[in-house]
């Protein structure tokens, strides 16, 4: 029980560390690539920036974005339960400081030299490292507030991705750069690209993490293959009936859904029981039921 119990609290912590860490990419991907060039990716961060270049650098991206999302946060407390409301102040709170440490307190927009960055790249490097932290964020049951809040709201109750939802409450933000001094067509379009490049590797870290495949094996020793998977990998096995046209034998042939990480728990059971036997692997758009995503209006 206190082995069970420390592997619990283990990956609580490890969780949360993946949390911290994923939002501190997030900031530093905005303080040294977007804000400095003006490029807007959108969310309460993008509300936050802007408010923090047209106030002259007087009004703080982290004390902004605090504010906004306290409000949200009460917005999505009743929704999404405790479980929510607590990652949410940590990730509000964990990136509105980072905010504050590397603007402020560091200045590494001083400090790194993106000189030699034009928009398009910057735009690029700030859009994926900032996709990835979130990811990492969203994978752990974190996230940073801001329209991330929203995502989690729309998804708990539809099977919509989360990068679509932040695309489109970020759009509406996007549009706000234009009070920006100085703020052009061009600008807006580097906003775009941040946009869509940040929902695509968000999707991409999320979808990857949750990765399924279908698995059929044609053995003649199935029997002893789907009781090795049921035992040691703890994956459900169906044994479908059927007959080979060429050998004209019956055979039983098992199908098994899997996660990313037991696929080659699995593949290696099978080498080790049946090296000639024939394997189909194929990815899943989703699996729901038991263990697997639950079916959602």
């Amino acid at each position: 029980m206190n082995i069970i119990t420390k592997q619990k609290h283990g990956k609580i912590v490890w969780q949360y560390v993946m949390i911290c860490f994923g939002i501190a990419l997030y900031s530093f991907a905005w303080s040294v690539f977007l804000i400095p060039k003006h490029i807007i990716g959108g969310g309460v961060v993008g509300l936050s920036s802007v408010i923090y270049i047209i106030s002259n650098e007087t009004l703080p991206v982290g004390v902004m974005n605090f504010v906004f999302n306290t409000v949200l946060l009460l917005i999505g407390f009743r929704i999404l339960g405790k479980k929510f409301a607590l990652n949410t102040v940590v990730g509000m709170v964990i990136s509105s400081l980072c905010f504050i440490l590397f603007q402020q307190v560091i200045g590494i927009q001083d400090l790194i030299d993106t000189s030699k960055f034009d928009y398009f790249m910057s735009a690029i490097l700030g859009a994926v490292l900032s996709g990835i932290g979130i990811g990492l964020c969203f994978a752990n049951g974190g996230n940073s507030g801001g329209s991330d809040i929203v995502a989690l709201i729309v998804t708990h109750y539809k099977n919509v991705s989360p990068g679509s939802v932040v695309m489109i409450v970020d759009a509406i933000v996007i549009s706000t750069t234009f009070i920006i001094p100085d703020n052009g067509v061009e600008q807006i379009v580097y906003c775009l690209v941040v946009l869509g490049v940040y929902a695509y590797t968000l999707d991409l870290v999320i979808s990857g993490r949750k990765q399924t495949y279908q698995i059929t094996v044609f053995s003649l020793h199935d029997d002893e293959i789907a009781e090795a998977i049921a035992n040691q990998v703890k994956r459900g096995v169906t044994l479908l009936h059927g007959h080979g046209w060429y050998s004209k034998q019956s055979q039983n042939v098992i199908i098994v859904m899997a996660q990313k990480h037991d696929r080659v728990a699995i593949m290696r059971i099978i080498k080790n029981i049946d090296p000639e036997a024939f394997i189909s692997i194929a990815k899943t758009q989703g699996v729901y039921g038991k263990n697997f995503d639950q079916i959602k209006d």
